[in-house]
């Protein structure tokens, strides 16, 4: 229960961070969301967990394919912003496209 808490905190507190950092420097808050935290923070425990570093090339592969359509959000949301579209109509606008594109990569790369 105490490695399950430990995760959860290092995770959380990585994500605070960003939001913090953004508030003085949206370019540094910017380089720090960048960063593959939560990729490498999954590879970490799940190396940790099972010590099966085939695992860990699987799902290091299987994140490169996908990396891609999660570049859809940052591509859709900022022009609809400058638009005058409302934020919430926005990010939801981009997550919906960011999922079809999922879709549509994992449809492919199974295909």
């Amino acid at each position: 229960m105490l490695y399950y808490a430990t995760k959860l905190i290092i995770t959380a507190v990585l994500v605070v961070l960003v939001s913090e950092v953004a508030k003085r420097s949206s370019v540094m808050g910017a380089v720090l969301a960048s960063i593959p935290l939560v990729s490498v923070l999954g590879i970490i425990w799940l190396y940790v967990d099972t010590g099966d570093k085939a695992r860990v090339a699987n799902l290091a592969g299987d994140i490169l394919w996908l990396v891609v359509p999660s570049l859809v959000l940052f591509a859709v949301l900022p022009p609809l912003l400058k638009a005058g579209w409302n934020f919430w109509r926005s990010l939801g606008a981009g997550t919906a496209l960011t999922v079809m594109a999922y879709g549509l990569v994992i449809w492919l790369v199974r295909a």
